[in-house]
This record gives structure tokens, C-alpha cells and sequence, in this order.
């Protein structure tokens, strides 16, 4: 895309036609008045002190710790809700719910949170997670948990993406990243204690209590917000309700609830060929080309404007976070069965994921602090991107024999590579637009990544399930028990130890095709994400909220 594209203009146009949002360059600040506004009138917020700061994103960074803890806690509470219910069943549905429900409405608190503020998008965030917490605390019917993680989900969702908005609203581009990153360590603190704290918890006083004690924290981080939160808000001729994008918003919603049930739904809960996928996915498609349309022809205040997609930096921002994400949630999703099938525990595989856990936040936070030194994050993208096509290639050489050392070292440099990406894609992403922009196309990554996540993981367990299966079936498929096996064998890593053991060195080898297939799909995709983050372009980062 040429430089004249990158800067025109969104708004109707004498000719009819929509034209672009104006982008930042080198040699074009975004803002070259002396108010306090953005281009569009949109009012900045007077730049904090830094208690003030502090004093402000604590307040909001403890619902996301939230956020992040109620997203994991439910890996250790999920078999023991699924026994007091008595469905196994439940057990799929109950971690399910709560991503469709948060990936699907997460994108939409950009732009309502631009008509309404901030305060309000997290107070009604902070309200939902509550509630759904409480109401998982307080069921008794299976359909009942659901509905509590659905609407925890929903409000999960908004927390976390309303805390980067506001991080943008009140910190300059050239300081953003560091913040950002002190807000991964808190995220990532609130996802590696999620799994303890429901096992403390559902030992000590059951699995309901897991739910119901987070809710007097969320009323704490709701009161909070009230008194610190004070972004200013445009105002306008339209009454707010009138400005909001009912049809863009129910038709993306409606999309990424098709396309991420399907997804999850398909070789999980029902076969692939089940009416629900075949169903679903196609339906996901038709919805999207309906969303793209209206955004673009119809919205007069889109939810995510799809023309900011053209940019070619926040184009490419957005494809990296996708092919990333794919890559590293199938990895972090699959890694631990190669650890089982080396010998380990259930436990010991997921305390080796601890280095990637920590690599992120250290990659998030210290990338943060090297464009804040430099004022650039292009050469520190080549570098980051390296890195990761590097580690994942690592993970293709793994073999039962490798020492335990290989895998870890693996991890921590995925996790450093993820973490720094993140950021400097956010970076990129809000430098490249007004400010007034920041917040829809922050929405629009975070689209992506959630998209990314399930797609690298069902990516992941397709190429898992063909090797496995067509390797046990050679190896095994004239043998009497194969027929009764080879299904059991592709269901539960326990087998592994149960069967005959002239089986088990074949078995344990079959299964680490398997995973080198995934190993090797996942690299080309990462191979992906380092090509799309190249086509960046460096903008300026400015060391003020007004940019000049």
C-alpha cells in the first residue's frame, strides 16, 4: 500500500465513497494542534503522574488478575463439577462456554467503550464477571454452570481488553509498551495460579467456593474503578444509543459464536461430518461476509472500521498476532503429551510449561523497555520473530531421548518471542492511527488472536489424530486386539502403559510422528507470522499523549 493510501481519511466523502482513517507517519504526526483533541475532536486525557498511574491500573489490573485466574481455574475444576453433576459431558462445555462467549464479545467493547467510557465498559465487565461467578457458585443444574460461565465470560473478556484501552488512553506511545508489559505479569500471575488456587480451594471447602470468592474482589475492583477511572469521552450531536452499530455488533457476534462452536464442537464434543459442524461453519462464513459489508456500507460508527485492515502495518499487525497465536496455543496445547509420553506425570508436564509462562511476561516487559530507550520496535520485531521461528524449529528435532533441558529452553524462548510480539504489535498497531482509533483496532487484534488460538489448536489435533491413526494401524492393524486398542490408544494417554509391551516401544514411537507432525505443521505457520510481521512499517513514537 503506498503512503497516499496509508493517508486518507474515514468519513463520507462528496463522491459517496469511504475513505480511510489517517495514519501516523515518520514524517506526519497524527496530531499537530495545541488542544487537548484528537483530530476528530475526541478529547485526550491530561497525562498522569505516575502514583496516579499506579493508582489507576491497580485498580483495573485486579479484575483482569481476576480474569486471568477464572480463565484457568477451571482446568483442575472441571472433573470434579462434571462428578457433582454427573455428566461428563459438561465437563467439554463448561471450558467452551466461557471462551465463545469471551472471544465473541470481546471485540465489541472498543467501540461501545468510545460512546459510553471506559469506566462504564469496565463497571458493566466487572458487574458480568460477578455475576457469572456467582451464578457457577450457586447452580444446580448443569444448563445453570453454563449459563455462569457464559455471562463470566462475557464480562472476563471486556476486562481484559478495556485495561489495554485505557493503558492507551493515559500512557504515551513511547512508554506504552513497558505498561503493557507490567500488565502481562499480572495477567500471566492470575493464568499460572489459576490451576492451583481451584485445587487448594476444591480440596479445601469444594468447587463452588473457587467461584464465590472471587465475587467480594470484583465488588472491591468495581469501587475502585468508580472513584479512579476518568477518561474523558467524545461527545456528540446523536444520542449515544443511536450511535452504537447494532448490526455490525449482532452479526460479529453472531459469526464468532458459529465459527469458534464449530471449531471447538468438531473432533471435541461431536465428529467432524455431525450437523452441528458442517452447519455452524459454513453459517460462520455467510455472517462474516454479512459484518464486512455492513461495516463498511452501512455503519456510521463501526464496530471494527475493516478499511483500518488496509493499513498495511495494522494489516500485518493483526496476521501476526493470528499466525502466532495459532502456533503457540496448538504448541502449548500438545507439548505436554510429549512430556507424558517421555514418562512424566500429569503434574510434572505442567510444571514444565512454567519457562513459557515466564518467558512472556519477561518478553512482554522487557521489549516494552527497549522501544521506550530506542523509540522503534522494528528491528526488535526482526529479532523477536527469529527467535521464534528458531524455537520452533527446536521443537521439530525433539525426540524420547532428548534431555530434559531442550524442551525447556524451548518454551522459555517461545514464551519471550510470544510475549515481546504481543506488545510490539499493539505498539504498532495504536501508532499507526489516531488516537481515536486506538481502541477499535486494539479490539480487532484481539479478534484475531482468539480466532488464532482455536484454529492453531484444531489445526494442531487434525494433523495429531490422522498420523496417530494411520501410524497405530500400520504398525498394529493385523494383530487380533488392534481393533479393540488402536481406538482405545487414540482416546487416553493411559494406554500407553497398558498395553501388551511387545506394543509399547511402537506405540510410544507412532505417537512421537504424531507430534512431529504438529511440531512441523506449527513451524510453517510460524514461519507465517515472521513474513507477515516484516511488512510492518516503523511509525513514530511519540513521548506525549498528544503526540507532537
Amino acid at each position: 500500500m503506498s503512503a497516499d493510501e496509508d493517508s486518507q481519511f474515514t468519513g463520507q466523502t462528496s463522491d459517496g465513497l469511504t475513505r480511510l482513517p489517517p495514519v501516523a507517519t515518520e514524517d506526519t504526526p497524527l496530531l499537530q494542534d495545541e488542544q487537548s483533541e484528537d483530530t476528530d475532536g475526541t478529547p485526550i486525557a491530561k497525562e498522569p503522574t505516575t502514583l496516579e498511574l499506579v493508582l489507576v491500573l491497580g485498580s483495573i489490573w485486579l479484575g483482569v488478575f481476576l480474569a486471568a485466574l477464572d480463565a484457568t481455574v477451571i482446568a483442575t475444576l472441571s472433573a470434579p463439577i462434571s462428578s457433582s453433576f454427573n455428566s461428563l459431558s459438561l465437563l467439554s462445555w463448561i471450558a467452551a462456554s466461557y471462551l465463545i462467549s469471551n472471544a465473541a464479545f470481546q471485540p465489541l467493547s472498543g467501540r461501545l467503550t468510545d460512546i459510553f467510557s471506559r469506566r462504564a465498559g469496565l463497571i458493566f465487565s466487572n458487574l458480568f464477571f460477578g455475576l457469572g461467578n456467582l451464578i457457577c457458585g450457586l447452580a444446580t443444574e448443569e444448563w445453570v454452570i453454563v449459563l455462569g460461565r457464559v455471562v463470566a465470560g462475557v464480562g472476563g473478556g471486556g476486562l481484559t481488553a478495556i485495561s489495554t484501552f485505557v493503558t492507551s488512553d493515559l500512557v504515551p506511545l513511547r512508554r506504552r509498551g513497558v505498561w503493557q508489559g507490567l500488565g502481562n505479569i499480572c495477567y500471566g500471575t492470575g493464568m499460572g495460579l489459576g490451576g492451583i488456587f481451584g485445587g487448594m480451594v476444591n480440596d479445601s471447602l469444594g468447587w463452588r467456593w473457587a467461584f464465590l470468592i472471587q465475587v467480594p474482589f470484583v465488588v472491591v475492583s468495581t469501587i475502585l474503578i468508580w472513584f479512579t477511572v476518568k477518561v474523558p469521552v467524545k461527545e456528540t450531536d446523536k444520542s449515544r444509543i443511536k450511535r452504537i452499530d447494532f448490526l455490525g455488533a449482532f452479526t460479529l457476534i453472531v459469526f464468532l459464536v458459529l465459527l469458534l462452536l464449530g471449531l471447538n464442537a468438531g473432533g471435541n464434543q461431536v465428529p467432524w461430518d455431525h450437523p452441528l459442524v458442517l452447519t455452524s461453519l459454513p453459517l460462520s462464513a455467510v455472517f462474516l461476509v454479512l459484518f464486512i459489508y455492513i461495516e463498511d456500507r452501512i455503519a456510521s460508527e463501526p464496530v471494527i472500521p475493516v478499511r483500518l485492515l488496509l493499513n498495511r502495518t495494522i494489516g500485518f499487525a493483526c496476521l501476526t498476532n493470528w499466525f502466532s497465536t495459532m502456533a503457540v496455543f496448538g504448541l502449548l496445547y500438545y507439548v505436554p503429551i510429549y512430556f507424558q509420553v517421555q514418562g512424566y506425570s500429569l503434574t510434572g508436564a505442567g510444571v514444565r510449561l512454567v519457562p513459557e509462562a515466564v518467558g512472556t511476561a519477561l518478553g512482554s516487559l522487557g521489549s516494552g523497555m527497549i522501544m521506550r530507550v530506542t523509540g522503534r520496535y522494528m528491528l526488535l520485531n526482526y529479532v523477536t520473530m527469529t527467535l521464534m521461528v528458531v524455537c520452533s524449529a527446536l521443537f521439530c528435532t525433539f525426540k524420547l531421548s532428548s534431555p530434559s533441558w531442550l524442551p525447556l529452553l524451548g518454551l522459555g524462548g517461545l514464551g519471550l518471542s510470544y510475549g515481546a510480539m504481543l506488545t510490539i504489535t499493539l505498539v504498532a498497531l495504536i501508532s499507526a492511527v489516531d488516537h481515536h482509533y486506538h481502541s477499535v483496532v486494539t479490539s480487532a487484534s484481539y479478534a484475531f488472536r482468539s480466532t488464532g488460538s482455536t484454529i492453531g489448536i484444531t489445526i494442531a489435533s487434525a494433523a495429531f489424530q490422522n498420523v496417530l491413526k494411520k501410524g497405530l494401524w500400520a504398525r498394529f492393524g493385523d494383530r487380533e486386539e488392534a481393533a479393540e486398542l488402536i481406538p482405545r490408544l487414540r482416546d487416553s494417554l493411559d494406554e500407553i502403559w497398558k498395553v501388551p509391551f511387545d506394543w509399547r516401544q511402537g506405540v510410544l514411537e507412532t505417537y512421537m510422528l504424531s507430534l512431529r507432525a504438529i511440531f512441523l505443521t506449527l513451524f510453517g505457520v510460524t514461519v507465517l507470522a515472521a513474513l507477515a510481521s516484516v511488512l510492518m512499517r516503523q511509525h513514530t513514537l511519540f513521548t506525549n499523549l498528544a503526540r507532537r
